[in-house]
C-alpha cells in the first residue's frame, strides 16, 4: 500500500499529540497556570494557543473549530499573559478538545488526496494547503517545546522528552 499524500503531516500531528499529552500528564489545572518568571505565557495558554492553531487547521480543512470565540481572544496570538484563572478554560476541556482535534484532523489527512494537498488556500497569501498545514504544524510543533520548560516550572522535575 502506497503512503498517504499527507503521510508528513501525519506523522507530524501524531508526534506533537503524543508529546502534549506526556507533558501534562500529571498536571494540575492550578499548574497550568503558573506564569514564567519571564516574557512568556503560562502552560494553560500554550495549550489554548495550539488550540488556535488546531483551529486554523480545522478550517482550512472546512471543520468547525474546538475553541468558541471568546476562547480564541483569550489564546489567540498577540494576547496579554493569562493572568486570571477566571478565564482560563479548564485544563480538561482544554485536554479534551486536543483529543478531538486531533481526531478530526487525522480522518480529514488521511482523506486527502495529492491534489487537494496542491490547491491555493486561504493562508499565507493563497499557498498550497497542505504547505499551510506544514507550517501551521511546525508552529504547533514549536510550542510543543516550551511545554517541557512550563512543566519543569510546575514542579514536575522529571524528564518527559528521552
Amino acid at each position: 500500500m502506497p503512503p498517504l499524500p499527507a503521510q508528513p503531516l501525519l506523522d507530524t500531528l501524531r508526534l506533537n499529540s503524543g508529546m502534549i499529552k506526556r507533558q501534562l500528564n500529571g498536571i494540575s489545572h492550578e499548574e497550568t497556570l503558573i506564569q514564567p518568571p519571564f516574557q512568556a505565557n503560562c502552560m494553560n495558554w500554550t495549550l489554548g494557543h495550539l488550540l488556535t492553531s488546531r483551529d486554523a487547521m480545522l478550517e482550512l480543512l472546512s471543520l468547525p473549530p474546538v475553541l468558541t470565540p471568546t476562547e480564541k481572544k483569550i489564546y489567540d496570538r498577540g494576547s496579554l499573559p493569562l493572568a486570571d484563572s477566571a478565564i482560563a478554560s479548564p485544563l480538561e476541556s482544554l485536554l479534551g478538545r486536543h483529543e478531538t482535534s486531533a481526531r478530526q484532523l487525522r480522518a480529514a489527512l488521511e482523506s486527502a488526496s495529492q491534489s487537494s494537498l496542491e490547491m491555493p488556500c486561504d493562508f499565507g497569501g493563497g499557498m498550497p494547503l497542505g504547505e499551510a498545514l506544514a507550517f501551521l504544524l511546525w508552529h504547533e510543533t514549536c510550542h510543543t517545546g516550551q511545554l517541557e520548560l512550563l512543566r519543569q516550572l510546575a514542579g514536575k522535575n522529571d524528564q518527559v522528552i528521552k
